[in-house]
């Protein structure tokens, strides 16, 4: 029997409290640059503080939570070295889902899981979660970055994030209110925002490598390539795109000229069009995607989305099961407000499109092309 050594310090036992404490003092220019007027207090305590007296103004307010993360597009992050934006899609992934129900989002935290913490490192990932949380218009009020030697490699991480929002319950989203007849408008997509990774990574080919191999070097300086299939972008650029955050247009056009004529909002994650816009469906009524018979759309699909489609030779139907086709966003309104739909989303910078119309059914998604 091995000798028990007699002092093992939390150091060699592969946690750096010191390096923990200067990460954290990286980030506490970033997470101020977030706070809204209801933040009581900064990073450091033991809970996030935030003051609810805004929501006396409100005639019924209801709080609505999300949690989410960045799934494994995160192996492409860690592969590539690009830190930076992954934030940003932890941020929309959460914020994008409560706003479905017409919610404000108020103040958000992260939980950060990590081999070994490196404070610059960990920088460049809250500065993403930051600038995520300054789109959305909430605060980042506390979060968490833990230390997993012997559990994770070094410079393996995972995110996770969780906001609390808003909204009065007269002005809340409800599917119940879809009637057929409603038309269904689209917001576009910066490309694949983070969902179908999993598929992502195997037709590309990137399963099983080791970041900081030299197996690794050579598929990021492949990744790297422009193709012509993307316009010239590389895959690289095109797949660690950052999920676009709706927040503050869509409030925008929902407290202005789109007020009350809203009737539900889908945001198309995982499982794509079909497993999303259902979502946003009252129980006797089926969404009609305008989809043509050689599975293309009358908006833009965004080149990589086309491009991972066909590598992996995918149906229309596989495809609209798995990625958002180029609409993140989805909104469903009585088809004599479309017009003032389309003109508040305009006002507030967004260019929406046609995606379909909802008729009599049970509740699910079908496509132009299968009627």
């Amino acid at each position: 029997m091995s000798e028990t050594p007699k002092h093992v310090t939390y150091e060699d036992a592969g946690v750096d409290t010191a390096e923990g404490g200067r990460a954290v003092d990286a980030i506490k220019e970033m997470v101020a640059a977030t706070a809204r007027p209801e933040v009581i207090g900064g990073i450091g305590g033991f809970g996030g503080l935030f003051s609810a007296a805004a929501l006396k103004d409100m005639e019924d307010p209801i709080l609505i939570s999300g949690t989410d993360g960045v799934g494994t597009k995160l192996v492409l992050a860690q592969l590539l070295d690009r830190h930076e934006t992954v934030g940003q899609d932890l941020v929309a992934m959460c914020v994008n889902d409560i706003l479905a129900s017409g919610a404000e989002p108020l103040f958000f935290l992260d939980y950060v899981a990590i081999g070994h913490i490196e404070a610059a490192h960990m920088a460049k990932i809250v500065k993403g979660v930051a600038d995520g949380c300054k789109l959305a218009g909430c605060a980042l009020v506390g979060g968490e970055m833990a230390e997993h030697p012997g559990v994770m490699r070094p410079d393996d991480y995972d995110l996770a994030g969780f906001t609390v929002g808003v909204v009065d319950r007269p002005k809340m989203l409800d599917p119940a209110d879809v009637r057929p007849g409603d038309v269904i408008l689209g917001l576009a997509s910066t490309g694949i925002h983070s969902n179908g990774y999993s598929l992502v990574r195997k037709v590309i080919g990137v399963d099983g490598i080791v970041p900081g191999t030299p197996e690794a070097a050579a598929k990021r300086a492949e990744l790297e390539q422009p193709l012509e299939a993307l316009g010239g972008a590389s895959l690289a650029d095109a797949l660690l795109a950052p999920t676009r955050i709706y927040v503050k247009p869509v409030l925008e056009a929902l407290r202005g000229g789109a007020a009350g004529k809203v009737h539900a909002i889908a945001h198309i994650t995982g499982g794509g069009i079909t497993e999303n816009l259902n979502r946003a469906l009252a129980a006797d009524v089926d969404a009609v995607v305008d989809r043509r018979a050689d599975g293309s759309f009358a908006w833009s699909v965004p080149p990589v989305i086309s491009y991972i489609a066909r590598e992996a030779g995918l149906t229309a139907d596989e495809a609209c099961k798995t990625f958002n086709m180029g609409v993140g966003l989805m909104l469903i309104c009585a088809p004599e407000d479309e017009a003032a739909v389309t003109a508040a989303l305009e006002a507030a910078g967004e260019h929406p499109f046609r995606v379909g119309a909802c008729v009599a059914g049970t509740g699910k998604v079908v496509y132009a092309d299968e009627r």
